[in-house]
């Protein structure tokens, strides 16, 4: 079957299973927050989006984890699995699959992606000796390790000497067709710092890894050898496949292989590049199953310039910040204040610089000083006057009708900090072109034609803004749109897929939707909302900053 033939009417974006052994740290929202921004995106030009994200809830780890909690490990991992959709709620991620490694059809699954592996002669039994790292569930190379054999991703975690019978996976066999593929497809592995490492590490020459562990009862049993369990990554990676099945459908590989298949983005820490970009497309090559199109490796994070670690003492909640600030100013700053794909660095005093001077002082006085003036000299309606007949060359007509594409472009190569900066960039120039006008002067001389001018392009600016926003802090642009008396709500446009113009609860978007990316969608004359802050100033509270 071609299974690329079908896939192509959706987009499919996921974050990584999240490994269940600890609650949610900020590392994980900063990754959700950006696979929710990418898919609302595409929700808005009317593809039929998948969100996916998950928990992967096997192995040794977890295992000891639970132990030592004094719980069984799948209760262990029902809380887990628990506490992210909870924090996911409090962001507003609108995930379409949660993915659970311990769900029964994912089981079934991955026997049948096992299978074709093994049909293919691509795992053999072997024997491994070497350091290994429960934390990583990874065996590490010598020279790699730090003093006293503490693994270097895990400095707090010494490393286990381990000599063991294995199942293998041909990585090695793979070696000549990744290459080929990083040759022909170099958007495959972004952004370029992420792919340079993984052409160095595959230049040096592929080993085949283990993908089964004995002695750990806290897994997938190994179809050709009950004594064994799968191991996590060749587990948790179809897991991404599982997600793709359809409610109330027979749970096989070739069932869930249907309709959406490859995926469009993994979104993913550069902590785990090495099995998303190598690993995984091998495993994929091995079942003869089409690639996904690209894997897009973020960086890490620090705090006021230093390294998160428990030691430190300076690990992120991100559930005491959104109860703290809420979720939109954390979405807009994360999305906006860093890079994506760089290493970032969260200060709290620069936070609320970013997101004040923004959201509140940039955005948001524009929306209410505008609006405050139509109600004041416009009886609250939408100034008398037409986009069609504001000339071309006009200041804001002509920012706005390039922003949509120079957007659009952005957020497609995942460049946030991109497009909320042409975005900004066009409230501001809103804010001057109404300080140069004076549009209060233009009233007290009863020119009433360029006054419905300057006040229509501004509203209009706002509104493009708000559209344009909206994947990053959807109730933001919502209320700007309702005090434009736009009736929509970017929430619920999340439910409208596939070139639907109705959701399940019956909202209706307006009949010229497509043209909302575009400048000039105000009608003259309509009724405005009552105008009313839409972001209020962040406070740090005692004790934050830095």
């Amino acid at each position: 079957m071609n299974y690329s033939a079908t896939a192509r009417k959706s987009f499919v974006v996921t974050t990584p299973l999240y490994y269940a052994n600890d609650i949610p740290h900020i590392g994980h929202a900063y990754t959700t927050m950006a696979a929710d921004a990418i898919a609302r995106w595409q929700r808005l030009k009317y593809r039929d989006v998948l969100l996916i994200t998950g928990t992967d809830e096997h192995g040794q780890k977890i295992e000891r984890t639970a132990l030592a909690a004094g719980v069984d490990p799948q209760l262990y991992c029902d809380r887990i699995a628990a506490k992210f959709d909870s924090l996911w709620s409090k962001l507003d991620i609108r995930y379409d699959r949660f993915s659970r490694t311990t769900a029964p059809n994912h089981q079934l699954i991955v026997k049948d992606f096992f299978q074709r592996a093994w049909d293919g002669g691509d795992i053999y039994k072997g024997t491994q000796q070497g350091w290994y790292c429960v934390s990583c569930e990874e065996f590490k190379e010598e020279r790699d390790l730090l003093a006293d054999k503490h693994c270097p991703l895990h400095p707090s975690k010494q490393v286990e000497w381990r000599d063991e019978t294995n199942y293998f996976f041909r990585l090695s066999k793979y070696q000549t067709q990744l290459e080929a593929l990083y040759a022909e497809r170099p958007d495959f592995i972004l952004p370029n710092s992420r792919r340079n490492e993984v052409l160095k590490f595959v230049a040096q020459g592929l080993q085949d890894f283990s993908i089964s562990r004995v002695n750990v009862d806290w897994g997938i049993p190994f179809p050709a050898d009950p004594q064994q369990t799968i191991y996590v990554w060749f587990d948790a990676l179809v897991g991404y496949i599982t997600a793709l099945l359809d409610p109330d459908v027979e749970p096989t590989l070739e069932n869930a292989l249907q309709q959406r298949w490859p995926i469009n983005v993994h979104l993913i820490g550069k902590d785990i590049l090495r099995f998303h970009a190598v690993y995984w497309p091998a495993m994929l090559m091995s079942a003869g199953l089409p690639l996904p199109d690209r894997v897009f490796a973020h960086g890490y994070f620090t705090k006021d310039g230093k390294k998160i670690s428990k030691s430190e003492g300076n690990a992120i909640d991100p559930v005491e910040l959104v109860d703290r600030y809420g979720a939109e100013p954390l979405r807009y700053y994360f999305l906006k204040g860093i890079e994506f794909g760089q290493d970032g660095d969260f200060n709290e005093t620069r936070f609320a610089e970013i997101v004040n001077a923004d959201l509140a002082n940039n955005l948001g006085n524009l929306v209410n000083r505008t609006l405050n003036m139509a109600k004041k000299y416009c009886q609250g309606l939408v100034p008398n006057c037409h986009a069609e007949d504001i000339d071309p060359n006009h200041p804001l007509k002509t920012i706005g009708r390039e922003l949509g594409a120079k957007v659009s472009l952005a957020y497609e190569n995942l460049a946030f900090k991109d497009a909320c900066e042409a975005i900004i960039d066009l409230a501001h120039a809103s804010n001057k072109y109404i300080d140069d006008l004076a549009p209060w002067a233009l009233f007290k001389q009863d020119k009433q034609a360029e006054l419905a001018e300057v006040l229509y392009a501004a509203l209009e600016s706002a509104r493009l803004c708000a559209y344009l926003l909206s994947p990053i802090v959807p109730k933001i642009s919502t209320d700007i749109y309702h005090q434009l008396g736009l009736e929509v709500d970017f929430d619920r446009v999340c439910n409208i897929t596939n070139n639907a113009t109705v959701d399940p609860e019956g909202l209706k978007l307006p009949s010229d939707w497509e043209r909302h990316q575009e400048w000039g969608i105000l009608t003259a004359n309509s009724l405005l909302g009552e105008p009313k802050p839409i972001f209020a100033k962040l406070e740090l509270t005692n004790g934050s900053g830095g």
